[in-house]
């Protein structure tokens, strides 16, 4: 065999180790740290280079790895200005960019791509050319580049796999939220349906859990209280704020306590909870069986639609105060008092109903809500219509917050 020949077995025998290495390395699903640093061992020892840095992109361009020169050189390279324009192994050293202080410490860069997408850059300095055995010459670089290309991909790869775990741990977490939050909420078979009134709903959270709460709360055998809610924003955030409000609010709403207060209590909480950066609208009300009186307060809610059956007039429920959280204190605070009549009715809503759009941006509103509500149909049947009109005016639009409503069906 030639000297020729034997030098090249020796380079592939060289090459094919270390691709071997590597392959064993990233089997045994060693850390990205770890990886890195069998990279910067084979370019250093194997290799002879005394400088080394990889960028690489998640979301945005980082500096994964940096051998040979101070890490805060590494703040003057910018790597969509400095970087980006190279798409091929390009020894610097015989180019312009040689001059540019950024550039100064390295001899070449090594672009590694997928396809037309950049995965990495790597600038390597410092190449021994004299040394004796296989030296990181020109017709090497591509090996370099392979090489980058697999740890890229292993590391990229690591990276995903964490990611799908995360992803699979929070899908378990938001279905065990789901629920946890189903429980807090209401079932519609558990509202009152008595001789004096019945209730039904309908929920509907834009995410697994959702902001948008309603409760009933039987005070005594001759009155009972009910709410609906609504917390700024969407999400975990807004369903834990609002498994907090539940709480505080079962806690406080008794008999006893006047809704002026039980209000001016509520916002400490939210506030004392939110620091100010949320808040959550709230309409609230009693009704007693013996005098039908509705006595409510609406903090800052979309107003509930009352139909007076006697009169045949629909009025929106407006009294009250600003929305829970959004002051330090409320100082004045409207209740509204209702004499109600036989068969009247009464729906209450959050903003997620109204504000649906159709294809046109055209909100849902409430004119249908009136519509409905004035007719002689139970308030179960006037819930489903409301919410078969809304997904006729939406069609194929995607719903992006969470749906609330409770009816009221005043029988005596």
């Amino acid at each position: 065999m030639s000297r020729a020949s034997l030098k090249r077995l020796k380079v592939s025998n060289f090459k094919l180790n270390i691709l071997l290495d590597i392959t064993q390395a990233i089997n045994e699903n060693l850390s990205t740290n770890s990886l890195l640093l069998k990279f910067e061992e084979i370019l250093t020892r194997e290799l002879n280079i005394g400088k080394i840095v990889v960028y690489t992109k998640n979301k945005d361009w980082e500096c994964i790895h940096c051998s040979g020169i101070p890490k805060d050189f590494m703040s003057c390279l910018n790597v969509n200005n400095d970087l980006a324009c190279f798409t091929e192994i390009t020894n610097i050293t015989n180019t312009s960019d040689s001059q540019l202080p950024q550039f100064k410490p390295f001899d070449v860069i090594i672009p590694v791509f997928h396809k037309e997408t950049p995965l990495a850059y790597v600038l390597i300095g410092d190449i021994d050319e004299e040394q004796e055995g296989v030296s990181p010459t020109i017709k090497h670089l591509h090996f370099i580049q392979t090489l980058t290309n697999i740890i890229i991909v292993a590391i990229e790869n690591k990276r995903l796999h964490k990611e799908t775990i995360k992803q699979e741990a929070l899908k378990k977490e938001l279905e065990l939220a789901s629920k946890m939050q189903a429980m807090l909420i209401p079932d519609r078979e558990s509202l009152p349906r008595n001789k004096n009134v019945i209730i039904d709903s309908f929920y509907l959270p834009h995410f697994d859990v959702g902001g948008d709460y309603y409760d009933v709360v039987e005070l005594s055998e001759d009155e009972i209280g009910f709410c609906i809610a609504d917390v700024s924003g969407k999400g975990i955030s807004a369903a834990l704020l609002m498994s907090n409000f539940q709480a505080n609010l079962r806690a406080l709403f008794t008999p006893e306590v006047s809704l002026t207060e039980l209000i001016r209590k509520l916002n400490l909480i939210v506030l004392k909870n939110t620091k100010g950066e949320k808040f959550i609208t709230l309409f609230i009300a009693k009704y007693c069986y013996k005098t039908k009186e509705l006595v409510y307060i609406n903090a800052g809610h979309n107003p509930p639609i009352m139909f007076n059956a006697k009169t045949g007039t629909v009025n929106f429920l407006k009294n009250g105060c600003v929305g829970l959280g959004m002051v330090d204190e409320i100082h004045e605070i409207n209740k509204g008092y209702i004499k109600i009549t036989n068969n009247s009715k009464l729906i209450c809503y959050t903003d997620g109903l109204v504000e649906v759009e159709n294809q046109e941006n055209v909100e849902f509103g409430t004119e249908f809500i009136e519509f409905c509500i004035i007719k002689n149909d139970p308030i179960d049947k006037i819930i489903i219509d409301v919410i078969e009109k809304l997904n006729v005016h939406r069609g194929v639009k995607t719903l992006f917050d969470d749906i609330t409503i409770i009816g009221l069906d005043f029988i005596q």
